[in-house]
């Protein structure tokens, strides 16, 4: 299968730059699988088609300030941090910029604008030229971070974050404090949505996926086969497995939130689906021909061409009929990304 057969072409003003002016009134592209169509919606709708006795499942991880402008130390050199994991108490894997600029031993300092201090002790290199890093400091290593970091926006989002993007690129329902990206299908629930989600008897639960920097990286090799995806540390507790297996038991629609909620779900399941609660790293790729053991519909905004989310939606639906309803929703305008639209794949 040839990477190429997931491009399509993307006008750049339809890649959303911020998000809507409420986290619900996004457009929802609907897609009816059984017959082939598609309705044109508003995310608010989402409520009419999901039914009493499905669950819904949705990846509480929490973005963290991950991107950081700081100093050399010794030279003052400016210098820009990514972090994308952390390895072992304050040792973390980072993108740097300009990485010929830093080097084993070479110390960086961040200054907050109340005075809070961190300082980077670069240890070794990591893969595809990241830096292994250790932090110093007084105090709790988040709190510095909240007052010293910024919200990584992606490439795409051609501006410096702001003030909204603290709250806007979140989830009402983050918790678990990990990821450098979104699980952005689930930035149009609002906390009065969910409300109504459960009162019409659909159940909720919890996932936790912390979104690395794999997510921003383009599939290089031509050959879809050929890719490796980035591992990325997933967690369900017992009480949520217990949740999601009761559903299936009972003939209820398993509707994953995102592609983050559906790698979790399909690389925790065992052969007949059920999941296993704990700990684990994943490095699951899907598309077209994966057959999936847990989800029945998604929930998920419009990904990039070429990339292993689309792929994966692919794999959901067929890829001719997806590739063609991606060049209708641009002809509709539909918004795309991150803080774009959302689609309901049932």
């Amino acid at each position: 299968m040839q990477v190429s057969d997931f491009e399509y072409h993307l006008p750049e003003e339809l890649i959303a730059q911020h998000p809507a002016d409420k986290r619900d009134a996004s457009r929802l592209l609907v897609v009816h699988r059984k017959n082939d169509s598609v309705e044109d919606k508003h995310f608010y709708d989402i409520i009419d088609y999901l039914n009493p006795g499905d669950c819904l499942v949705m990846n509480n991880s929490k973005v963290i300030p991950a991107r950081m402008f700081g100093v050399k130390k010794n030279t003052g050199a400016k210098i820009e941090f990514l972090l994308i994991k952390r390895k072992a108490g304050d040792i973390w894997e980072t993108l740097v910029k300009p990485g010929k600029k830093l080097h084993p031993g070479d110390s960086v300092m961040f200054t907050g604008d109340c005075g809070g201090q961190l300082e980077a002790e670069v240890l070794g290199y990591g893969e595809d030229g990241t830096r292994m890093v250790q932090f110093h400091y007084d105090g709790d290593f988040l709190a510095l971070l909240d007052e010293i970091g910024n919200i990584p926006l992606p490439p795409y989002i051609d501006r410096k974050s702001e003030e909204e993007d603290k709250d806007r690129y979140q989830t009402v329902y983050s918790k678990e404090e990990g990821s450098v990206a979104a699980p952005t299908a689930g930035l149009h629930f609002t906390k009065e949505l969910l409300e109504k989600v459960k009162k019409k008897g659909v159940r909720i639960a919890y996932v936790t996926l912390h979104v690395g920097i794999g997510t921003f990286r383009p599939v290089k090799c031509d050959v879809v086969e050929e890719h490796q995806m980035h591992f990325e540390e997933y967690h369900i507790d017992e009480d949520n497995a217990q949740l999601i297996n009761e559903t299936k038991k009972n003939g209820g629609r398993i509707i994953s939130v995102g592609t983050t909620s559906t790698r979790t779900l399909e690389s925790a399941a065992d052969e007949n689906g059920f999941i296993k609660a704990g700990h684990g790293n994943t490095d699951i790729f899907i598309y077209p021909g994966y057959q999936f053991k847990v989800i029945d519909c998604l929930i998920t905004n419009f990904h990039l061409p070429k990339s292993t989310l689309l792929m994966l939606i692919s794999a959901l639906y067929d890829r001719e009929k997806m590739m063609k309803i991606y060049e209708d929703a641009v002809k509709k305008e539909y918004r795309f990304f991150s803080y774009g639209d959302a689609m309901f794949i049932e």
